[in-house]
């Protein structure tokens, strides 16, 4: 089986999110869970994208799974990005793909320019306290503390500033107690003249993420929170991890859309 390494949210090699892409053509369901899992632990990328084509009237196209090197997740947006770009490149897919998945079917869709656009549902946020040792364990004193609901799993934190995002240095372990995936630190964007309107970081723990590169599925968090703060509905993001990425989103009620251009960099044989 084909097996191919594509850097999401970016538009040149190594950088953005690297994810594992494997490509199931001749199956009609997943291989054994143990197998998937020990493919993605020996890709040991933040995600790897399993997905195999659905019969006619199915409802969607294709059925896709991800899984980081140490469990399955219910939602990512940068391995969703990356399968598009691979059906899209290799012509196993032609126009809107629709992907069945644990969040419900996810649409993705080629644009002109050469982008692709993920729709993916809009994160329920609801304020929350921030929880004792919180700040100790990110590195920084929050200003406002959401939690994102159950299919993300993360807490939005907004930080002071931009400044304040790029010089954070948490502590995995003690984040881990904070939340079901993770933390979401965020900020308004210091100067917008810069081409994005909010910065953000995401630090993973509980699902063997220390920190992740680019996350599509936090900014369906981000964006309704940076939307509603700055009176537009569309925005950019900047993930400002040491290999960085800019997610465009618009916020459309109850979806959101996730724009962005992926890069095929390894291509090569798995051969168990």
């Amino acid at each position: 089986m084909r097996i191919r390494i594509v850097d999401a949210f970016t538009d040149r090699p190594f950088s953005g999110n690297p994810a594992g892409v494997l490509l199931l053509p001749d199956a009609d369901a997943f291989p054994d869970d143990i197998w998937l899992q020990n493919v993605a632990r020996e890709v040991n990328h933040a995600e790897t994208a399993f997905a195999h084509p659905l019969p006619g009237g199915a409802g969607a196209d294709w059925a896709l799974r991800w899984f980081t090197p140490a469990t399955e997740v219910a939602m990512c947006g940068h391995a969703t990005l990356a399968t598009a770009h691979v059906l899209h490149t290799t012509g196993a897919h032609s126009g809107p793909v629709r992907f069945a998945t644990r969040s419900g079917v996810l649409v993705a869709t080629p644009t002109e320019d050469g982008s692709v656009t993920l729709d993916f549902p809009t994160a329920p946020l609801t304020r929350a306290d921030p929880p004792r040792g919180l700040a100790e364990a990110l590195g920084a004193e929050p200003l406002t503390v959401l939690d994102t609901g159950p299919n993300i799993g993360d807490l939005l934190v907004e930080v002071a500033d931009e400044k304040t995002v790029h010089g954070l240095c948490p502590d995995p372990r003690a984040l881990a107690a904070h939340s079901e995936r993770g933390v979401i630190a965020t900020a308004r964007a210091q100067d917008p003249a810069r081409g994005y309107d909010f910065v953000s970081r995401c630090f993973f723990p509980n699902v063997g993420i220390d920190e992740d590169p680019v996350t599509g599925s936090a900014h369906t968090a981000l964006a309704p929170f940076w939307s509603e703060r700055l009176g537009r509905p569309g925005l950019i993001g900047l993930q400002a991890s040491p290999r960085s990425g800019r997610i465009r989103t618009e916020v459309r009620g109850e979806r959101t859309l996730l724009t962005g251009t992926a890069v095929t960099v390894i291509e090569g044989d798995l051969l168990t």
